[in-house]
């Protein structure tokens, strides 16, 4: 469907997890509190969403966390999504640890690509940034991205570490390493300005304008990249002899939200049509109409019982969906902090 100024949405974001096996600095550090297993959708609830969303033309779902990989029925998600009737492709983003151990279960299932989250290749600085000594793990799947027989990216998040006082000493150009993975093996890196949300107001970001004159300085000949290469807003380019191609995600300094296709479901259920405000709707709220919480919660599983094709749930989930997405906002404010009014965590919202 269009949204109120004419945008046709077609992609969503499904949150399945905010928790995370990895404590990353700007996203989710020591500390931080999880909601409670009954606030997170389950299977069915999730592919009832999803029932709906395809009834309103949405084509295009990427699973996402926290790391999705930690929560044990991902895979059969994927499976599930994949047999609704008009979705078209499932991707799926990820950190990379768990991604050795589960990519059998995830190609059975049907999954269409995957992204994997990795911000550097020195290794001291690898475990400043998530806390954990994981590197060799993520880059056992890259190594072998050749082999595989989906896309593979790479998210880099573009942080100045140079401003990490306890940090692993300084770095410069820590981004030519991560951009070079392009060049060894068959996969696009992106560059992903970070965002003032949560944890990344305390992070400066690189400012993309700076970040595309030091890549044609590095690549002299660099071109744009016209080729599709997904469903977000990367602009690419093209380093010489590289298998892969270089993306730039600038929500900063780029504003793209004339072409924004897409919306966001939190794994408590709330759908957001902007990262930068907290407008939306919850369809948790829809989908349990009159079910009154447990009062023992260490003693319930999810609610049962649930028709996901059901009419007259669909009816109210598709009149919900239908105005949220109807008053999805304009444009986005990171340009101006004070003007955001979305408070929570990008591992709650789903990154």
């Amino acid at each position: 469907m269009k949204d109120g100024t004419g945008r046709e949405i077609d992609y969503m974001r499904i949150s399945v997890t905010d928790r995370c096996n990895l404590r990353c600095r700007y996203c989710m550090p020591h500390g931080i509190q999880c909601i409670s297993r009954w606030d997170i959708l389950s299977l069915e609830e999730l592919e009832a969403i999803a029932v709906c969303a395809a009834r309103l033309g949405i084509r295009n779902i990427k699973v996402t966390g926290g790391e999705p990989l930690v929560r044990k029925d991902c895979t059969q998600l994927i499976r599930r999504l994949k047999r609704v009737p008009g979705i078209e492709k499932v991707t799926l983003t990820t950190n990379g640890v768990l991604l050795g151990t589960y990519m059998d279960e995830l190609l059975d299932a049907g999954l269409d690509a995957v992204n994997i989250s990795l911000d550097t290749l020195d290794r001291a600085l690898y475990k400043a940034i998530t806390g954990a000594d994981a590197l060799d793990k993520v880059m056992g799947v890259i190594c072998g991205a050749s082999e595989l027989p989906i896309p593979v990216k790479i998210n880099a998040v573009s942080i100045d570490f140079n401003q990490w006082k306890d940090g692993p000493g300084k770095r410069e150009n820590s981004w030519l390493s991560i951009a070079e993975l392009a060049r060894q093996y068959p996969v696009d890196v992106r560059f992903i300005e970070i965002m003032p949300i949560g944890y990344g107001k305390q992070f400066k970001t690189i400012d993309h304008r700076t970040l595309l004159s030091e890549l044609q300085t590095t690549y002299p000949g660099l071109k744009k990249d016209s080729k599709k290469h997904g469903f977000g807003p990367a602009v690419y380019y093209k380093p010489a002899g590289f298998q892969g191609s270089i993306g730039l995600i600038s929500a900063v300094h780029r504003m793209f939200c004339s072409s924004c296709n897409r919306v966001r479901l939190t794994a408590g259920g709330y759908l957001k049509t902007c990262l930068c405000y907290e407008d939306g709707i919850d369809l948790r709220a829809v989908l349990r109409e009159g079910i009154k919480r447990p009062e023992e919660e260490s003693r319930f599983g999810w609610p049962d019982g649930l028709d996901i094709h059901e009419e007259c749930l669909q009816r109210r989930l598709q009149t919900a969906m239908e105005a949220a997405i109807l008053k999805k906002p304009r444009a986005h404010c990171f340009e101006t902090p004070g003007r955001i009014t979305e408070s929570h965590n990008m591992s709650s919202i789903g990154g």
